[in-house]
């Protein structure tokens, strides 16, 4: 198997026994750039000398007995809101091209500590919002990677990396996780430091990853986050449904969703039907509100002189925030705590809600796709996280979402990896 094929867990674990170089697996990582990203767009920069040189510190560091952490040599893509000191954060924009940052964002900070080689940076769409980055779905030609994470996701996708760092305001991790076929997860808000990441609305904003497994994912996330979230053991897990998600979705993915859970509750698990809280009707709205103020208190400044430089839907989204009211914004607040503390005991009932993490596959690159699945989640904080569970008739990935309480994470990834057991789907994208 080659060595690009291999996860975090794995790679990391050989690095530590010595049958994997830091220096091979960065080459190899390396080569598998040069081959395929003229086509897929997954990177905004590759940092090849700066990687190099890491790989070479951590090969002479793993010889001598000394691991920085359980990262130790493993190449780590990071999305360009991210700062890493020394390379260019332009998050997908025309203003920020030529800004170079002196120091880590908190969260590359605490990867690189543990050990992790930054390659580079990974293609966002415009201020982590709407407008599509340059980024191609590695599965099939003429369809979207997803967004706002577009080339974290593909770039996993795609065996170019093990590991991407992400962020998510309302579905920019597990989306495109779904269209890409890799796992992406996001912990409750606040989990992950946000420092150095550029905002798009802070009371929204999470840090996550984009991995090929539930473990690497726990894995990563725990580093990120300074704590053991190690997947809680699950033998029977009790899942909660939800219709009046299902009824957003597409009849195919419908259909595969209620496969899913039948095949499920074969195994084991427990399946019940809840009923949303009356706060949902209110979520999207709510959550849109706080983003638009948030977004355009932070780009006011920037926004005053280089208006005509941004692309239509942020310009859309700064615009309708510049006209907004405090008091909306409070209202908006409000209602998303709410629904977060009506969800709070459904969740808490159950070891996940299952639902679809998109209502289609990928679409074309005229979007990025529709978020409205992930964005309830998003708003209210809490984790969630984005399986692959097989291909649709398009050839395309499909996913499933699985969604738990505030400061549930290791519950809901001992869920996810009771579910990856299950599904058991292993297929990557034909280069």
């Amino acid at each position: 198997m080659p060595c690009t094929d291999l996860g975090v867990t794995e790679a990391a674990a050989q690095v530590r026994a010595g049958t994997l170089s830091p220096v091979a697996l960065v080459e190899a990582c390396l080569e598998r750039i040069r081959a395929h990203d003229a086509r897929l767009r997954a990177w905004a920069y590759v940092d090849e000398a700066g990687a190099r040189a890491v790989a070479r510190e951590c090969l002479a560091e793993a010889r001598a007995g000394r691991l920085r952490g359980p990262l130790h040599g493993v190449p780590v893509g990071v999305k360009d809101i991210f700062h890493v000191a020394g390379m260019p954060t332009t998050a997908g924009a025309r203003p920020w091209a030529h800004r170079k940052p002196g120091e880590d964002a908190a969260s590359v900070a605490l990867v690189r500590a543990a050990g992790a080689v930054i390659l580079g940076k990974t293609h966002t769409t415009e201020f982590a919002y709407r407008d599509p980055a340059p980024t191609k779905n590695p599965w099939k030609d003429g369809h979207t990677p997803g967004g706002s994470s577009a080339g974290s996701a593909a770039a996993v996708a795609a065996r170019m990396i093990p590991l991407a760092l992400g962020s998510q305001t309302v579905g920019s991790v597990l989306r495109p996780a779904a269209y890409c076929g890799v796992v992406g997860f996001k912990g409750t808000h606040g989990l992950v430091p946000v420092a150095g990441v550029i905002p798009l609305a802070w009371s929204l904003d999470h840090v996550g990853v984009f991995t090929r497994s539930v473990a690497d994912a726990a894995l990563a996330i725990g580093v990120l986050a300074s704590r053991d979230l190690a997947p809680a053991p699950i033998r029977a897990p009790r899942f909660a449904i939800a219709p009046a998600l299902w009824r957003r979705a597409t009849p195919e993915i419908a259909a595969h969703l209620q496969a899913t859970a039948d095949a499920f509750a074969r195994a084991g698990a427990g399946v019940t039907e809840v009923k949303l809280p009356a706060s949902f009707d209110e979520i999207h709205a709510a959550g849109l509100a706080v983003m638009e103020a948030e977004a355009a208190a932070y780009h006011e400044r920037d926004f005053g002189v280089h208006a005509g430089e941004y692309g239509p839907e942020m310009r859309k989204l700064i615009e309708s925030g510049l006209k907004q009211t405090a008091t909306a914004y409070v209202r908006a607040n409000r209602a998303r705590l709410a629904f977060r503390e009506e969800m709070t005991p459904i969740l808490a009932a159950h070891d996940a809600l299952l639902s679809p993490t998109a209502p289609a596959p990928a679409p074309d690159l005229s979007t990025t796709g529709d978020g409205s699945l992930c964005a309830p989640w998003s708003y209210a904080g809490v984790p969630a996280i984005s399986l692959p569970s097989g291909q649709g008739a398009s050839g395309l990935p499909l996913a499933i979402q699985l969604v738990q309480g505030p400061g549930a994470s290791a519950r809901l990834l001992g869920a996810a990896a009771w579910c990856e057991s299950q599904l058991a789907f292993s297929k990557a994208p034909v280069l």
